[in-house]
């Protein structure tokens, strides 16, 4: 199913920013918080903030939104 652009240029970049913005958090997180520990929950933290990110800079690339494509309505 190939993903059809359901976004503009506005949401294009509010997608990029949040995406980037979550890929930073996620190497501070790692940094900072989840480095030097045995556990391996501050890990999956990272992982998922990081795999958010990411998903949200593809759809910024892409210009498809996910909730967009399951018929909710949103404002950008």
């Amino acid at each position: 199913m190939p993903l059809t652009c359901n976004i503009d240029a506005k949401g294009k970049a509010a997608r990029l920013i949040w995406g980037l913005l979550l890929l930073v958090g996620a190497v501070l997180l790692a940094v900072f918080w989840a480095a030097g520990r045995g556990a391996a929950l501050p890990w999956v933290v990272v992982a998922v903030v990081a795999a958010s990110g990411a998903f949200a800079v593809f759809e910024a690339k892409a210009g498809w939104c996910v909730v967009r494509a399951m018929g909710f309505k949103t404002r950008m």
